[in-house]
C-alpha cells in the first residue's frame, strides 16, 4: 500500500461519514487518515460485530469493507448492513481472485479495490461513489416509464407494474441509465463511465450488476427481453421489452468474458 504521498486536497468529503472495516491497525490508520485529510468523518471498526454496532450508533454514508475479517467476514456485514438499509460499500481485500471479487459485487459492493492499493485512489473511489448516491442540482429529476417499469429519480424509487423494486444504489442509477437511452447499445466501458463515474476499473463490475438487474426488472433473466446483450458489443435496453427474433440465447458466459 502506498504511504509516501501526499494527501488529496482537504475538504472533499464535505463531513461524509465513512466507516472503515479492517483487522489491520497499519491499513485502517492509513486509510482513516486519508479520509480524513479529504474532509470526511472517519469511524473505525475492527471486526464484523463492531461495525454493524458502529453501523447502529450512526448511520454512515459509506462503507469501506475488509472482506477478510475474524469470526464474521465482510460479505456478511455487507449482507447485514443492507438488510438494515442502502449504504453504499467498497470492498478492501487482500485477495485478488475473480470468484472474491464477484462475490463482493454479487452481495451488493459498489467497488471493490484490492491490496497493496493506493490511499489516494481510494479516496478518488470513495468520492465517485458517493458523487453518484447524493441528489445534487446537476442529478436530473423527474420519473421513467417504460415496459412496466417507473423509476422516480428524485424519489430514488423504483417499481415494475406498480410493485416496488429493491434495488441497490448503482442498480438504480444502472436502470435509470437504461431507461433515459432506450434503444442505443452502450459497451461495459461506456457505462461504467456513465454510471459509474469511472474511466477505469473491472468491466467485470459492469457485468454483475446487469446480471443482477436482470434478475429483478425481467420476467425470464435467463432469456431477457429489456437489457438484451448485443454481442461482442454491449447492451441495450429495449423500452418494447420484446427480444429481436433468432436463436434461443447460448448459456451465458463468464462475467468477465460478456460483451
Amino acid at each position: 500500500m502506498e504511504q509516501q504521498q501526499p494527501y488529496p486536497q482537504a475538504g472533499t468529503g464535505q463531513g461524509a461519514r465513512v466507516l472503515v472495516v479492517d483487522d489491520d491497525p497499519t491499513v485502517a490508520e492509513v486509510v482513516s487518515g486519508y479520509l480524513d485529510r479529504a474532509g470526511y468523518v472517519v469511524d473505525r471498526a475492527g471486526d464484523g460485530p463492531d461495525a454493524l454496532a458502529r453501523a447502529a450508533a450512526h448511520w454512515p454514508d459509506l462503507v469501506v469493507l475488509d472482506l477478510m475479517l475474524p469470526g464474521m467476514d465482510g460479505l456478511e456485514v455487507c449482507r447485514r448492513m443492507r438488510g438494515q438499509g442502502p449504504v453504499p460499500v467498497i470492498m478492501l481485500t487482500a485477495r485478488g481472485d475473480e470468484d472474491d471479487r464477484i462475490l463482493g459485487l454479487e452481495v451488493g459492493a459498489d467497488d471493490y479495490v484490492t491490496k497493496p492499493f493506493s490511499p489516494r485512489e481510494l479516496v478518488l473511489r470513495v468520492e465517485s461513489v458517493l458523487r453518484r448516491t447524493r441528489p445534487g442540482p446537476a442529478r436530473p429529476q423527474g420519473i421513467l416509464r417504460a415496459a412496466g417499469l417507473s423509476v422516480d429519480r428524485a424519489a430514488r424509487r423504483a417499481t415494475k407494474n406498480h410493485a416496488e423494486l429493491a434495488l441497490t444504489i448503482r442498480e438504480f442509477d444502472l436502470l435509470a441509465f437504461f431507461l433515459r437511452h432506450p434503444g442505443r447499445v452502450f459497451s461495459r466501458e461506456d457505462l461504467m463511465r456513465e454510471v459509474w463515474g469511472w474511466d477505469f476499473g473491472d468491466l467485470s463490475t459492469v457485468t454483475v450488476h446487469v446480471r443482477r438487474l436482470r434478475g429483478k426488472v425481467e420476467d425470464d433473466p435467463a432469456r431477457p427481453q429489456l437489457i438484451q446483450t448485443v454481442w461482442g458489443v454491449g447492451y441495450r435496453f429495449d423500452a418494447t421489452g420484446t427480444a429481436a427474433p433468432g436463436p434461443a440465447p447460448a448459456p451465458a458466459p463468464s462475467p468477465a468474458g460478456e460483451a
